[in-house]
């Protein structure tokens, strides 16, 4: 009885610690929330600004529904707190993790967790002033010339926010690979081997997300097999790594022979 009492308490004290991270998680993105309210306006403007510049003279956005013009910033300031909350966030769940890792596994998690915050930003970035512009450039002049082109806010904001996120988690990808790598899932040399299909696979997923035209589709597919081929290199040092583990290994069990 004893026994199983003690085996709960460390579970009772983890559940404890891991609520109050999330509850300074909420409080963060909350106190951000407030603070960016007063400036929702001004976001919207900022984030609105790749498509007001394309648009046709006499075309402005437009709110379809009652609600929309408080809405719409109203969701994209959440939106804004909680994705610069993000190194916050993972820096409560290192916290709570990290306790758990060894010595030579904290030495790994940091630089990934810096790396994965630094390129989730800078995918969110490459959507904003590079893929933005080319989509709303190619939908502002494809279609019929008696059709004046008004979005509404709304269906605006839904859009680019899934971009961004998209856009975020792709940029992921060599994070994505060496994790892959380092956990034993696959190898260096089983992903270079299968690099056409990957490379095919990039054009594939820019297709899907970009409009139908050649110079989108490799702006996003480029990248994406470059960022691919970063994890690849990064995978190697896990090589590296391993060897020389091995080698050690070896030298150590010949000398004690």
């Amino acid at each position: 009885m004893s026994t199983d009492s003690s085996n709960q308490a460390p579970l009772v004290a983890h559940l404890i610690e891991l609520r109050n991270r999330l509850l300074k998680c909420v409080l963060a993105i909350l106190i951000l929330f407030l603070g960016l309210y007063a400036f929702a306006n001004d976001l919207y403007l900022i984030v609105s600004e790749p498509l007001r510049l394309l648009l046709p003279s006499g075309s402005s956005l437009i709110a379809t529904e009652v609600a929309s013009p408080f809405l719409a910033p109203l969701k994209l300031t959440f939106a804004t707190a909680v994705l610069i909350s993000v190194p916050y966030t993972l820096f409560q769940a290192w916290s709570f993790i990290a306790p758990a890792l060894y010595k030579n596994e904290k030495q790994i998690a940091i630089p990934l967790l810096i790396s994965s915050i630094f390129l989730f930003y800078a995918g969110v970035l490459f959507a904003y002033f590079v893929v933005l512009p080319l989509i709303f450039g190619f939908f502002t002049t494809v279609g019929p010339g008696e059709v004046t082109v008004m979005t509404d806010i709304n269906n605006y904001l839904n859009f680019v926010l899934k971009l961004f996120f998209a856009f975020g988690v792709t940029f992921e990808i060599p994070v994505a690979t060496y994790l892959l790598i380092k956990a034993g899932v696959t190898t260096v040399a089983t992903l270079s081997k299968k690099r056409p299909y990957i490379f095919l696979g990039c054009f594939v997923v820019g297709m899907l997300i970009t409009p139908p035209d050649i110079f989108s589709q490799t702006l996003l597919a480029i990248p994406m097999w470059m960022l691919f081929e970063l994890g690849l290199i990064a995978g190697r040092t896990v090589k590296v790594v391993v060897d020389g583990s091995e080698e050690k290994e070896q030298s150590e069990q010949s000398q004690s022979t």
